[in-house]
């Protein structure tokens, strides 16, 4: 079953998997380390993470390193902008608002 990158962002978990492999590499047992989970559990939130194709996994003899695939999150990021804009649009007209009280109150 594919998952959607969304469903797979929304754990808290998953969130702190993908922020650990951004700075490295790791394998499962180095990213358990990190939680107070089992190292089934962070098993579990890295199939989902590769379902998804946040995370690439890469066999180095016996050991399976997970990476993030930096694509993928620009997806996240792509959808994330639409929103980022209307923001912006909303904090400009908030400083316009702001800046036409601040005048009046001076002209007092």
């Amino acid at each position: 079953m594919r998952r959607d990158i969304f469903q797979a962002i929304a754990d808290p978990t998953r969130r702190g998997i993908i922020a650990l492999i951004a700075l490295q590499s790791m394998t499962p047992n180095a990213i358990a380390e990190n939680f107070n989970t089992t190292r089934q559990a962070v098993s579990k939130h890295l199939r989902i993470l590769t379902e998804c194709e946040l995370v690439k996994p890469e066999h180095q003899g016996r050991e399976i390193y997970y990476s993030l695939e930096i694509d993928k999150m620009k997806e996240i990021d792509k959808w994330l902008d639409q929103y980022r804009k209307i923001w912006e649009t909303r904090f400009n007209q908030l400083d316009q608002v702001l800046s036409t009280i601040k005048i009046k109150k001076q002209k007092k």
